[in-house]
């Protein structure tokens, strides 16, 4: 089985670089193909603020390494940061207190056992605007090796999704966009933030190829009945 369920471990991200720049008001400098099976280790669009006060997006690897790791190998373990304790945590507290980013995608996948095993769901606004995920980054440099990278908060899920887990992405609304991306609001002001929950979701079943990262493409999110016989996990 290679699909993860730590909490956040698979999102998608379709929308055009159009619909992206204009949703978080933000320039992206390159493309942007769709993806439909963003894994750790793979790179993923966040938004950032500059210190000119604009926006930009910028690719990072999911999966933060702190500055002060030896080597990169401890971010295959902190790709989700929880944000209760992410204040607290060596790994995590430097970046979520100066090193906020939203980490845009369609949608999250989430796991749930039932009677013919694990079935994939997408979890998305129920009006398919963007989701703007909570995320924090570091920058990592050894000799010539410079890396960013970065980790989705995740907190407690609305009720709505605690049939599917117990955690969840957090989601920031746009009207917090700036507040969580300033690296000079206290950390109180981010706590805030953090406990203003939304509750407009949706979820349905997906195929199960979405478990192997090496499957991509629009056809993950069909239903699981137009999919049998693909080759659902590897």
């Amino acid at each position: 089985e290679v699909y993860n369920t730590s909490m956040c471990g698979r999102y998608a991200l379709f929308f055009s670089k159009a619909e992206l720049e204009r949703a978080f008001k933000a320039e992206c400098p390159f493309e942007l193909p769709p993806r439909y099976n963003i894994a750790p280790g793979q790179a993923g669009p966040v938004v950032c603020a500059e210190k000119n006060g604009t926006r930009t997006i910028r690719l990072m690897r999911w999966g933060l390494v702190p500055s002060w790791a030896k080597d990169q190998s401890i971010g295959n373990r902190l790709i989700n940061a929880r944000a209760e304790t992410a204040g607290e945590k060596p790994s995590f507290r430097a970046s979520f207190r100066r090193r906020r980013v939203l980490v845009p995608a369609n949608g999250f996948y989430e796991w749930k056992k039932e009677t013919h095993g694990k079935q994939p769901y997408f979890i998305h606004h129920s009006d398919e605007s963007p989701l703007a995920m909570g995320g924090i980054w570091d920058s990592w440099e050894r000799g010539k090796g410079y890396l960013e990278t970065f980790s989705i908060l995740t907190t407690q899920a609305v009720p709505s999704l605690l049939s599917l887990h117990e955690r969840m992405p957090v989601i920031i609304s746009p009207e917090n966009f700036d507040a969580w991306l300033d690296p000079d609001n206290d950390i109180m002001h981010i706590k805030k933030i953090l406990s203003a929950l939304e509750e407009d979701f949706e979820a349905f079943p997906v195929s199960k190829r979405v478990n192997n990262a090496e499957n991509e493409g629009a056809e993950l999110l069909k239903k699981p009945a137009q999919d049998a016989g693909k080759g659902d996990t590897e």
